[in-house]
């Protein structure tokens, strides 16, 4: 468990000012995180498949087909400068 002396050096080294009772409310709070996460710790595991959501959930995916016609031409007949079906822009970094 965190001393005060610890909450205190982990302020200082996040730059953060806590006052004396700030300190010990956080003492308080931090160690309780800690006791938890002993705890979740201490759960055996062993044999329970790691899962990526809590819930049996599936993303719907669609068909990956084209749905637009093909513009370009008339993008680019519109655009300043072409060349080779790409977009000419002046240079910004020398």
């Amino acid at each position: 468990m965190l001393s005060l002396e610890d909450v205190r050096r982990i302020a200082h080294l996040a730059r953060i000012r806590v006052s004396p009772e700030e300190a010990a409310r956080y003492q308080a709070q931090l160690n309780g995180i800690l006791g938890l996460i002993e705890q979740m710790q201490a759960v055996d595991t062993s044999g329970v498949e790691p899962m990526a959501h809590a819930q049996e959930v599936y993303q719907r995916l669609r068909e990956d087909a084209v749905t637009e016609p093909d513009r370009r031409d008339a993008f680019q007949a519109v655009a300043p400068q072409v060349e080779a079906g790409l977009y000419l822009v002046p240079k910004v970094i020398e």
